[in-house]
């Protein structure tokens, strides 16, 4: 899992780690720390940032396999992205009654957006 994939975990699921295991991740993939620098900040080895890291990464990966937020949250958007194109092609749509039809649907879309 890259660290964008890594992001989006902690977005769902960070407030259910503890402090310390927040710290450390906000200082790998929200501040590019090194773990040499993470391990100074924190005042423990660099083995003990590697080993929090790797538990954590491990429990937000089975938070998902649990619970599957991020998974359902891409798969609404790639559904939305689909009904925008098909909505776009109706409000292209000469008959303006099928016009109507995507633009109404395109609003619908956009209200879930919100």
């Amino acid at each position: 899992m890259d660290a964008l994939e890594m992001a989006l975990l902690y977005d769902y699921y960070g407030g259910m780690l503890t402090d310390k295991q927040r710290s450390c991740f906000d200082m790998r993939y929200n501040q590019d720390l090194s773990l040499g620098e993470i391990a100074q900040n924190l005042g423990i080895s660099r083995q003990a940032v590697c080993d929090s890291l790797t538990r954590t990464e491990a429990l937000l990966r089975k938070m998902e396999s649990q619970i599957g937020c991020v998974s359902r949250r891409m798969a609404s958007r790639r559904a939305i992205h689909s009904i925008q194109e098909a909505a776009g092609q109706l409000q292209a749509h000469p008959d303006a009654s099928v016009s109507h039809l995507g633009a109404q649907i395109l609003a619908a879309v956009q209200e879930l957006e919100e």
